[in-house]
């Protein structure tokens, strides 16, 4: 299922778009996504060469003149990770050689973003890395949706827009009418998402799940924090990756007696065992956004996939004609 948030949009938007020297270029992670935001501005994606050599080496040729151009690159950095990143620093300084005037990169999922503080000795700040290469290699500026920490926005030496998610999911929600709704934050770090997310929701009450983390991708869940007993729980959160979290939240708002439990979250990750916990029945519905791209094989029955396409076609509009962005969806 898609669904795209409705927002305003000037009736010559289109021909404002054509007459101007704005370009979008998409990588290969999201090729339907960034065709849907083109589709938005009423314009086509640039042409662009992307080959592989035997050896793995990534080769990216942009076949248009795009001198003195504003250019928009179209890449969340998912699965395979290493991979798409480096597509997206060979485009940008593709972008470069080729004189364009501005070089914005589009990243509606930003990698690395758990590794964004020292948490012991010996380790990387792997998202403070990701943003010192994507600036060396030659961008602009930085438009990123719904990151991880907000403090990532700090590790950029250049502008960089952030815009949530939550329009599109607040939209679809709000119009099923869910009655005796408690949103539910999975973990004390999410409290602020969540509070946000109530507030939009016709001020709906808020619960906590307090869970103690062993190690990555491994959570022990402890207890709720807020009444949950015979209501209908939306669980909010940034990513779902291997589901291990929701899983157990799940479970745990089922033995405090909730009725039907939603998971809501910006980024469908879907890793490893993901698809099987998400699929086992807890769960009305999955809901999640298309910035990253799902496999036809990974869709179940419960899955609910929403477009950002008019939100992030709507927003580059804004930054290239250097009106407000923030405001308009937070």
């Amino acid at each position: 299922m898609s669904h795209s948030a409705t927002l305003p949009v000037s009736p010559v938007l289109s021909q404002q778009v054509s007459d101007s020297r704005l370009r979008i270029f998409s990588g290969s992670a999201n090729v339907p996504l960034a065709t849907e935001v083109a589709r938005y501005l009423g314009m086509d994606l640039g042409p662009m060469v992307r080959k592989r050599f035997a050896d793995g080496e990534l080769y990216v040729q942009i076949q248009e003149s795009i001198r003195g151009c504003d250019v928009y690159l179209i890449q969340p950095c998912c699965h395979p990770v290493n991979d798409h990143l480096m597509e997206l620093l060979i485009m940008i300084d593709a972008c470069r050689r080729a004189s364009a005037r501005q070089i914005t990169a589009v990243i509606p999922y930003y990698c690395y973003a758990r590794a964004d503080r020292k948490t012991a000795g010996r380790e990387a700040i792997s998202a403070k890395l990701v943003a010192n290469l994507i600036t060396t290699a030659g961008a602009h500026r930085v438009l990123a949706m719904d990151l991880h920490s907000a403090q990532i926005q700090g590790y950029f030496d250049i502008p960089l827009d952030h815009v949530y998610g939550s329009p599109v999911l607040l939209d679809y929600l709000l119009h099923k009418n869910i009655e005796d709704l408690v949103v539910v934050s999975p973990d004390v770090g999410g409290v602020a998402r969540a509070r946000a997310f109530a507030k939009k929701l016709n001020d709906a009450p808020l619960a906590i799940i307090d869970k103690r983390r062993q190690s990555h991708n491994v959570a022990e869940v402890m207890n709720v924090i807020g009444d949950v007993k015979g209501k209908n729980a939306v669980m909010v959160d940034d990513m779902i990756d291997t589901a291990g979290t929701l899983l157990e939240g799940a479970r745990l708002l089922k033995k405090e007696g909730a009725n039907k439990i939603y998971a809501c979250a910006t980024h469908a990750v879907f890793s490893g065992p993901a698809i099987s916990r998400l699929s086992s029945g807890i769960f009305e519905e999955v809901i999640v956004t298309n910035t990253i791209p799902i496999p036809a094989d990974s869709y179940f029955p419960q899955l609910r996939v929403l477009s950002v396409a008019n939100l992030l076609g709507e927003t580059i509009w804004r930054i290239h004609e250097e009106s407000s962005v923030s405001v308009m969806f937070r």
